[in-house]
């Protein structure tokens, strides 16, 4: 049949609708989504989940079964007490027909883990970047690496790869360009795209960090099913991934979430992170203390140690430990710090209004003890302020967002791909 679509330039548009290609292409979709989702299914039960008839069911089964999608199980026999008949057949999509790979590009080391089709993590690697500015050739190495080690951490050939979905710290346009308007950025804009691609063969999607952690969270973690979203990586520098009624906003550019200006918000200052925060207001906060003679000099012999064992720094994991033992100065530190990051969510708050924000990342675990005093200041400057949690995903986060960026790719392109499990050892759990 013909659909009119309207007119351009003045002549009629028309688009053939329900072909049988189509027809069969639009039918196999519905039923391996349904599939996806979870479990076996009887002919029976994906014709009531699909609404499509017995035939067509179980004649789009034997072409997913064909195509290598779905696998068939034993037939399951009636229950006791219920009419007999012939035991019916029963499928199940193959989580094994391929893997994805998600990578983690950050500043001092990169991640890959290697997962199933349902994002079951099957291997995961990690290598250190002996330099960050270290020439391309020599980090890209080092990626190459880690992915290597996570796919024989899987057990699996890199045949078996569908698509990589790779985290980095820098925007990322609709194209998979990197902006060149910041020294930084440029240092991850070092053909990852293309040395994947050339040594193993697959589609390679690029996307920012922030965005792939709030992928991660809102698939996974204390965001899920929440729509409204803001997910705030906060380590060395803040980035934002900004969720909308459960779609990633990206932006003109790919620079949504990105908020390098924030030197000029009063009391912000800057847009260092949680990490970079503690670390140097520690360590200035010890190297101007009072001395021992000054009243609370005592609490502030633990960080003291520490710094005299690091030759004059403090790490942002040693003020957290301190702070745990009730060192003041490492308390007050962290309230500071706190109080910062409550005055950035609410600037964010202000102007997208998420129902939830979620702290990720390296720092998350610890960043628990930071949330009385961000709420409480961020009550300060709201009336209604969005719920603020740490991830439970802790450093997987970028990675696991990766995966869920090459999932997504896959559950939408399934019929144009070809399953590839005869790359991965089904042995292997």
């Amino acid at each position: 049949m013909s659909v009119h679509t309207g007119t351009r330039q003045g002549v009629l548009l028309e688009l053939t609708a329900n072909t049988p290609q189509q027809l069969r292409h639009t039918n196999m979709a519905a039923v391996l989504s349904v599939m996806r989702r979870a479990g076996s299914f009887t002919g029976t039960e994906l014709i009531a989940e699909t609404g499509l008839a017995r035939a067509t069911v179980i004649a789009v089964c034997d072409d997913l079964i064909a195509a290598g999608w779905v696998r068939e199980l034993p037939a399951r026999r009636p229950q006791s007490g219920v009419q007999k008949g012939r035991p019916a057949r029963v499928f199940e999509f193959d989580a094994r027909a391929g893997l994805v790979v998600g990578l983690d590009v950050g500043v001092a080391k990169t991640t890959a883990v290697v997962a199933d089709l349902r994002g079951a993590i099957l291997g995961r690697a990690t290598e250190i970047f002996g330099d960050f500015t270290a020439p391309a050739a020599e980090r890209l190495d080092t990626m190459g690496k880690a992915v290597q080690s996570a796919l024989e951490s899987a057990g699996a050939g890199q045949d078996a790869v569908l698509v990589a979905g790779v985290g980095i710290a820098a925007p990322v346009d609709d194209d998979g360009g990197i902006p060149r308007s910041q020294a930084f950025w440029e240092n991850f804009d070092i053909g990852v795209s293309e040395y994947l691609q050339e040594r193993y063969g697959w589609t390679v999607l690029l996307g920012n960090d922030a965005n792939l952690a709030a992928m991660a969270e809102h698939w996974m973690g204390t965001g899920e099913g929440v729509g409204d979203l803001a997910v705030m990586l906060a380590g060395e520098r803040i980035g934002f991934g900004l969720m909308s009624s459960g779609e990633l906003l990206h932006g003109a550019t790919g620079r949504a979430g990105e908020v390098g200006a924030l030197e000029l918000v009063s009391g912000v200052g800057s847009p260092d992170g949680i990490a970079a925060l503690v670390r140097t207001l520690a360590t200035e906060a010890v190297a101007t203390g009072p001395r021992a003679t000054r009243p609370g000099a005592a609490a502030r012999s633990l960080l003291a140690e520490f710094a005299r064992k690091d030759k004059g720094g403090v790490s942002a994991e040693q003020v957290f430990e301190a702070a745990a033992r009730g060192d003041k100065t490492a308390v007050s530190v962290l309230d500071a710090v706190a109080r910062r990051m409550g005055r950035v969510i609410a600037l964010l708050a202000t102007f997208l209004d998420p129902e939830l924000v979620v702290i990720g990342g390296a720092v998350a675990a610890s960043s628990a003890v930071l949330l009385p005093p961000l709420r409480e200041e961020l009550a300060s400057f709201m009336s209604a302020p969005p719920r603020v949690e740490v991830s439970p995903l802790g450093d997987a986060i970028v990675t696991l967002g990766a995966v869920r960026l090459a999932l997504n790719h896959v559950e939408d392109r399934a019929l144009e791909l070809v399953p590839r499990a005869a790359g991965l050892r089904r042995g292997r759990k």
